[in-house]
């Protein structure tokens, strides 16, 4: 017999600027499920499996919910394409997670006006969404009318409709063919600026950090945090260098004790055109699975 429900789509509901509302004091919480989600979008609950995954701003996301909600994609991707309806905020770590350890037809979307709003903009993103996870064959975000890559998509605007793009990346092969754990690993951005402290990596190190992506200058320059990044390729630590740079990516070229070319004959890592945050899950992902071949 023919399992009339293969293909369909599953919609997975985690919060967000999209199930949100104002309560009394005017602040927005996430308050509406999966099936108000749904109503709001005009889309009936016959045409979709969903459920409700997690309820909460995902600025407070951790690692362990990060976990949860990757398993949940991958096993309903066994009977179908899916859709994850995501608060803003970090939406570009965990479309980079899902990219690197579940792939396939698995779609973000969300919105950055509230349920409530006199015009929220959530319920026409979700009906593109639950269009597109049946069109795509890779990890996409859909919002504000277009379709992008999740590898390599980030937020470019606080309030716009059109709030994300990305740029054009050759999209690596997955990382594993489900998920492994993040949980228990730590990779921390440390920030390079005019008078930054060496003993901000350091400070990463003693805390126990896995790897390190340092939010560099311009093509790659570390500055003077070249000593604390030193040490850490000495114990053995990766670095991984991003850009603070909205475009242009890294490019490795410059001398001197805190250029990028230097410090490539270390060892560190180029993040190419990812952002920090995006090279984080990059390196956190990569540090799992090593971890658990091991």
């Amino acid at each position: 017999m023919t399992d009339s429900t293969a293909d369909t789509p599953t919609v997975l509901a985690t919060g967000g600027t999209i199930s949100c509302t104002s309560d009394a004091d005017g602040d927005l919480v996430p308050t509406r499920g999966i099936t108000a989600l749904l109503d709001d979008a005009g889309l009936p609950p016959s045409s979709v499996k969903a459920r409700d995954v997690l309820r909460l701003d995902s600025s407070t996301m951790d690692l362990a919910d990060l976990d949860g909600l990757l398993a949940e994609i991958h096993d309903a991707r066994g009977t179908g394409p899916v859709v994850v309806t995501h608060g803003t905020d970090s939406m570009e770590e965990t479309a980079m997670a899902v990219d690197r350890l579940v792939g396939g037809p698995v779609v973000l979307t969300g919105a950055q006006r509230p349920a409530d709003d006199p015009a929220p903009d959530g319920p026409a993103n979700l009906r593109d969404a639950v269009a597109a996870a049946q069109q795509v064959v890779s990890p996409s975000v859909v919002f504000g009318g277009r379709t992008l890559p999740a590898y390599g998509v980030r937020k470019v605007h606080t309030t716009a409709d059109a709030a994300f793009d990305a740029p054009d990346l050759a999209r690596p092969t997955v990382l594993a063919s489900s998920p492994v754990p993040l949980a228990g690993l730590r990779v921390d951005i440390v920030a390079a600026y005019q008078g930054a402290d060496p003993d901000a990596v350091r400070s990463a190190l003693d805390s126990g950090a896995d790897g390190i992506v340092v939010a560099a200058f311009g093509s790659g320059n570390v500055g003077v945090l070249a000593d604390g990044v030193t040490d850490a390729l000495a114990a053995g630590i990766p670095v991984v260098v991003a850009s603070r740079v909205p475009a242009g990516g890294v490019n490795l070229v410059y001398g001197g004790a805190g250029g990028g070319r230097s410090l490539a004959r270390a060892g560190i890592r180029s993040a190419g055109q990812l952002t920090p945050p995006q090279a984080r899950m990059e390196l956190l992902c990569q540090l799992a699975v090593q971890r658990a071949r091991r």
